[in-house]
């Protein structure tokens, strides 16, 4: 019985998808846990493109059972769009490899108006949303007004839940936003419609999954966005509404934590960031857009300009103790390829003072200044690199430096965008060392004999 989990280590779009699509070879079950269709997950398979925002990354692997669990908030309209648009290229999904937790609570019209309104009227002060509707969507869920899934199958609570929200959502935006009212019909019509579609798929996801755990099957949980922006943990107020860190995996899909393995946080081998919150190693304005266009990034999503940066360690670390990472999965290491020297932020200047703790609020992180340590670039192309023998030593050295500074090994290291380059890294099983040295020290003790060599080999080294 094992679960191991998937997080994203930054501020989002480190490359969770293909990393999961990849990963997912090897396990039963894809269970994404929080976020909502703000998040866009992207997986290359040969010359097919694959952009999910609200399925798991293992819809695109024969004999995986993908679960969407209750900590997600569901647009249904875009869910089925999503599925509907796969099914027209071959991918088909049945009730047997999509299942979808009857809690999850559902965005409604409303929610999406109420996200853009509030957010246009913050003038200097917004935060950057993607206006999906998240965040009122997790509002309402948690002052207990929320339409869950299971609610759009009975017509008495639906309407009195869709009644009660717009009695205060029409209010505030006639009077306070200035927009036009919200008709209770328009949104239970629309709610039954997709709920009818989507019917076949909804079941107790909890049972489910703690069902599916203790059969001994191989569960992936599969987190949206990254760490820094939990609505706990991150930069707030410049986060999102949900918790993409590791408690995000047992409060959003009912899992126990003593079926957690393994803990693998994914960043990129420089940092990016969508919308607006403090960004201490924001590259100038021409090594961001050489940054930018190299690596393609563009929102997944919204299609917005990602910011690009030199690598936070501080902020690394922190996630890496936060959610007691077990490995880092390095993606984008190609992108970096474009630079002659390299920098990586080691310490920031907060206050005066030199620290290596990264401060988890938005408005003082605003202060900081990044202290680096400078690298020196590789200088090659390494989208062809397929082994980390073939990795220049330079790159090696920057890898390397990662594990030192954060104490958590770099298992894979991704060098584009294709399944073949998505690197396996030797693991250094110290484990097995000390087992071979005990052993070895009782066969010399038995044989009687004085002295024995032996020469290890361990990874590329």
């Amino acid at each position: 019985m094992s679960a191991d989990v998937i997080l994203g280590a930054q501020w989002g779009d480190e490359g969770k998808g293909k990393i999961v699509d990849l990963l997912s070879e090897g396990y039963d079950v894809i269970v994404r846990y929080q976020g909502g269709a703000n998040a866009g997950h992207t997986v290359i398979v040969g010359n097919e493109k694959y952009v999910m925002h609200l399925l798991p990354s293992g819809v695109l692997r024969k004999g995986v059972v993908n679960i969407i669990g209750h900590g997600v908030v569901l647009d249904m309209g875009s869910l089925v769009e999503e599925m509907e648009g796969l099914k027209k290229r071959g991918i088909n999904i049945t009730p047997a490899s999509l299942k979808i937790s009857e809690n999850a609570a559902i965005v409604l019209p409303y929610h999406k108006i109420m996200d853009k309104a509030k957010e246009s009227k913050k003038a200097g002060k917004k935060i950057g949303t993607t206006g999906r509707g998240i965040g009122p969507c997790y509002t309402d869920k948690y002052v207990r007004t929320g339409v869950r899934l299971r609610d759009i199958y009975n017509d008495e609570i639906l309407k009195a839940k869709v009644a009660e929200n717009l009695e205060e959502k029409n209010f505030l935006l006639k009077n306070l936003y200035g927009e036009k009212e919200v008709s209770a019909a328009a949104v239970i019509a629309e709610a039954k419609k997709y709920g009818k579609i989507l019917k076949p798929y909804v079941c107790d996801t909890i049972n489910e999954v703690n069902d599916l755990l203790k059969k001994g099957k191989k569960i992936l949980f599969e987190g949206a966005q990254g760490a820094l922006l939990d609505i706990d943990f991150g930069t707030y107020p410049y986060v999102t509404s949900s918790n993409p860190t590791i408690g995000g995996v047992m409060t959003g899909s009912g899992a126990s934590h003593k079926y957690s393995k393994k803990v693998r946080g994914i960043t990129k081998a420089y940092q990016t960031r969508v919308g607006n919150g403090p960004f201490p190693t924001e590259m100038d304005e021409v090594n961001g857009e050489r940054t930018r266009q190299k690596g393609g990034e563009f929102g997944a999503t919204t299609g917005r300009p990602r910011r690009c940066g030199w690598l936070d360690l501080v902020a690394l670390k922190y996630v890496c103790d936060l959610n007691g990472l077990t490995d880092i999965l390095l993606t984008k290491i190609d992108v970096l390829s474009i630079f002659d020297e390299l920098k990586v932020c080691t310490h920031y200047m907060y206050k005066g003072k030199k620290s290596d703790r990264f401060i988890p609020d938005g408005e003082e992180l605003y202060k900081v200044k990044p202290v680096y340590k400078i690298f020196k670039g590789w200088g090659t192309d390494l989208t062809a690199v397929r082994s980390m023998k073939q990795m220049p030593k330079e790159a090696k050295t920057y890898i390397k430096f990662i594990e030192k500074y954060t104490g958590v090994k770099v298992s894979m290291v991704s060098v584009g965008p294709e399944r073949d380059q998505i690197l396996k890294k030797p693991p250094r099983n110290t484990d097995a060392m000390i087992r071979l040295a005990d052993s070895v020290m009782y066969d010399v003790k038995k044989s009687g004999k004085n002295r024995i060599q032996y020469i290890v080999s361990i990874g590329d080294e």
